[in-house]
């Protein structure tokens, strides 16, 4: 397999294609997507003894004579591996996945658009992987303590699934992965000239009703206290988005000043 190829982008072209090239165009990056995919899959199927001990790592902080979860269904351990790997799969075939969608749309941008294409990329990147370690190491402790010491505090004993455990923490962490994308959004939004340091502190209240609202729909959860812990770190992270854009409009001013005062 030509391996150069299969990486290489699309001639960069300002001619229109016929529809029909899209189409085999949009063909050629999903299967691109489906393969890398499934290898990443395969690989994370073959460690999958060493994920399922990362994974379960947060049950050691809260309670460190939980030692095991209790599993009750005959197929779950398969059924569960397959999940875990898809989920992990989907982690570490990301920048894989962000480089064959830029590769698809990047001939149909502007040049200037196109030069934001790749610091983009990188920055979704990093904001996803940090998503998913600060959804792990700082907020799915205490989310799941709550939940375990809830349940004692009623005079249950806490005796978790395998299935609702894995389920209810890799939906957690890839929620938090994809929230953390929105900065990203918005600055990009920004930087052509779609929204501005005006619109968004003007938009602060319905920002937060949206950000609410997404909140409740990607948490694995329904309730309030895992759909605060997903949307206050998203408000805050809007908030660092106005920051930038007023750091960005005062750049693009004083760039502005000299082409002006070289006017006649």
């Amino acid at each position: 397999m030509n391996w150069k190829r299969f990486f290489d982008f699309r001639e960069l072209s300002d001619e229109p294609k016929p529809f029909l090239d899209h189409i085999e165009d949009l063909r050629s990056m999903l299967i691109k997507m489906v393969a890398v995919l499934a290898l990443m899959m395969g690989a994370a199927f073959f460690f999958q003894g060493t994920i399922v001990k990362i994974i379960q790592r947060p049950l050691q902080v809260i309670d460190p004579g939980m030692t095991s979860l209790t599993n009750f269904g005959v197929a779950d351990p398969l059924a569960i591996a397959i999940e875990l790997s898809f989920y992990a799969g989907l982690v570490m075939a990301f920048p894989f996945l962000i480089f064959f969608l830029a590769e698809f749309i990047l001939p149909g941008l502007k040049p200037n658009e196109r030069r934001l294409l790749y610091p983009a990329a990188g920055v979704s990147l990093g904001l996803f992987l940090g998503g998913v370690l600060f959804a792990y190491f700082v907020v799915l402790p205490p989310t799941l303590g709550y939940f375990f010491n809830y349940s004692k505090s009623l005079d249950w004993r806490p005796q978790w699934s395998v299935r609702e455990f894995f389920s209810f923490t890799t939906q957690f962490v890839i929620s938090f992965g994809l929230a953390f994308e929105l900065p990203l959004a918005v600055l990009l939004l920004v930087k052509l000239g779609i929204l501005n340091l005006e619109i968004l502190q003007r938009t602060r209240a319905f920002a937060m009703v949206v950000i609410l609202f997404l909140a409740a729909i990607i948490t694995p959860t329904t309730d309030v206290f895992t759909l605060l812990l997903m949307a206050g770190p998203m408000y805050l992270l809007y908030e660092g988005c106005i920051l930038i854009a007023r750091v960005m409009e005062k750049k693009a001013r004083r760039e502005s000043l000299p082409s002006l005062n070289e006017q006649p």
